[in-house]
């Protein structure tokens, strides 16, 4: 029998809180973010047009990747998610390695998310210090992750129909201003996806470099992983929300750039604003500018919440298999670790002070340590995957209720991508202070398992 048809005696099933609705809407929520709103006009400006390819090879890994972890949530929903399916596959060290990479990740994602909020009130307060609205951001989100697990659910529930809704709009919107020549025609229309230097104006090395900023956009979306564990029937909540993944990627990616570029040359997409408020900017709607803006911040709220939610929550499974501190696996009556969630406020502190050192260079700075940091996850995902299929018995496969497909083609593809991914850190000069740091995150987090006594913790 493999290791894994029953549940060990130290593994906890989550309290439950979330219903398919909320787990779909954390799932729909997940890949409307900052990185696509504000990241996404790094990418833009690295690769032109072909931009879109890169959005469809990075969301085809995001589609297998969350597909590996669906099967094994729906399989054994419990506490830790990942990083306990890490450890119960592929060892101790690795599923402790991943967990708190995962929070390392959260935490520089809401760094990047505070960073892009302070960035977009600059539309109506351009002389005010950054950092005034990371810390009135902060007090907001941590409000509303120390309430109940259904209270954040709602949170999101909301966030996510209002930045669906904007989204939608948007490419509707400009699809009529293209079809109907609104605004300056001379600037808009398909052909700008080939006029100025083609469909590849950077080469294939602008399309490889983007690859960093676009894989970003796609962190955070392993929160259904962690979501699910909290709904009242996983074995449904997750399969619903998992799917509704490439039909995302194609709407709110492929689809929502598409009509950027073709509504402005990508020359004109420099990052100074959102590209979505960018458009109606250039098109001279100043109304529709800043409705979008409250939009765009509405999104970056959405992220950090559910990133707080989703560390807190791996943390905390952690800490039950004693590899966190022991406090962070006490949560209280509605299911919040509140001292977990208070430590990660704590240490988000850390962005009030770079937004007052460094307020022009944070957004970069961060978005590439934190794509380090989500694609380490995303390859241990797709790792312990693949180990625990191979414990399977024939018998034990044809039983799962929700398994990978192309198997084991499409896994293959995506470890040997997220491995070409880090390659590109390397390569590329501007990419290796996130490197340095990712590994150095690695290398003090593995001194402190052994130091701390952790591999003889049972």
């Amino acid at each position: 029998m493999s290791t894994v048809t029953r549940q060990p005696a130290n593994v906890t099933i989550r309290r439950r809180g979330l219903s398919a609705r909320h787990i779909h809407f954390i799932a729909l929520g997940s890949a409307i973010g900052t990185g696509l709103f504000y990241g996404s006009a790094g990418a833009i400006q690295a690769a032109g047009p072909s931009v879109l390819l890169v959005y469809l090879l990075g969301g085809t890994v995001v589609y297998f990747m969350l597909r590996a972890l669906g099967e094994m949530a729906v399989r054994m929903p419990v506490t830790g998610s990942f990083a306990e399916y890490t450890r119960l596959h592929l060892g101790r060290w690795p599923g402790y390695i991943t967990g708190w990479m995962y929070a390392f990740e959260m935490v520089i994602v809401c760094l990047a998310d505070l960073t892009a909020i302070s960035i977009y009130m600059r539309f109506w307060f351009p002389d005010t210090d950054q950092w005034i609205w990371v810390a009135a951001t902060l007090a907001i989100v941590g409000a509303a992750n120390l309430a109940s697990v259904r209270y954040f659910g709602e949170m999101e529930f909301l966030f996510t129909i209002i930045k669906v809704g904007a989204v939608v709009a948007m490419i509707v919107g400009g699809a009529a201003i293209l079809a109907f020549g609104l605004g300056d025609a001379s600037q808009t229309g398909v052909s700008n996806l080939w006029n100025d230097g083609g469909f590849f104006p950077n080469g294939a090395g602008g399309m490889i470099s983007a690859f960093i900023l676009v894989l970003f956009a796609f962190g955070g979306t392993e929160i259904i992983g962690v979501a699910g564990t909290e709904a009242d029937d996983p074995g449904k909540a997750i399969p619903k929300a998992v799917n509704t993944v490439p039909a995302r990627i194609l709407i709110f990616y492929v689809g929502a750039i598409s009509v950027i570029l073709a509504l402005n040359p990508w020359r004109t997409i420099t990052g100074e604003e959102s590209p979505f408020v960018q458009i109606f900017s250039t098109l001279g709607v100043n109304w529709a500018a800043a409705l979008l803006n409250i939009v765009v911040i509405t999104a970056a709220l959405s992220a950090i919440n559910a990133d707080i939610f989703g560390a807190g929550r791996v943390l905390t499974g952690l800490a039950k298999q004693g590899l966190a501190p022991r406090r962070m696996s006490v949560i209280n009556r509605q299911g919040v670790p509140v001292f977990t969630t208070a430590v990660l406020l704590g240490v988000l502190v850390t962005g009030i002070v770079l937004n007052a050192l460094l307020p022009e260079r944070v957004f970069e700075i961060v978005a590439s340590l934190a794509t380090f940091a989500t694609i380490y996850v995303w390859l241990m995902v797709l790792l312990a995957h693949v180990a625990s299929r191979r414990r399977m018995s024939p018998q034990e496969v044809a039983e799962l209720r929700f398994p990978v497909p192309f198997w084991p083609y499409g896994q293959y593809f995506s470890i040997a991508f997220i491995l070409f991914t880090f390659g590109i850190m390397v390569w590329l000069p501007q990419y290796h202070l996130a490197l340095g740091v990712g590994v150095g995150f690695l290398i003090l987090m593995t001194v402190a398992y052994h130091v701390s006594g952790r591999p003889r913790i049972r």
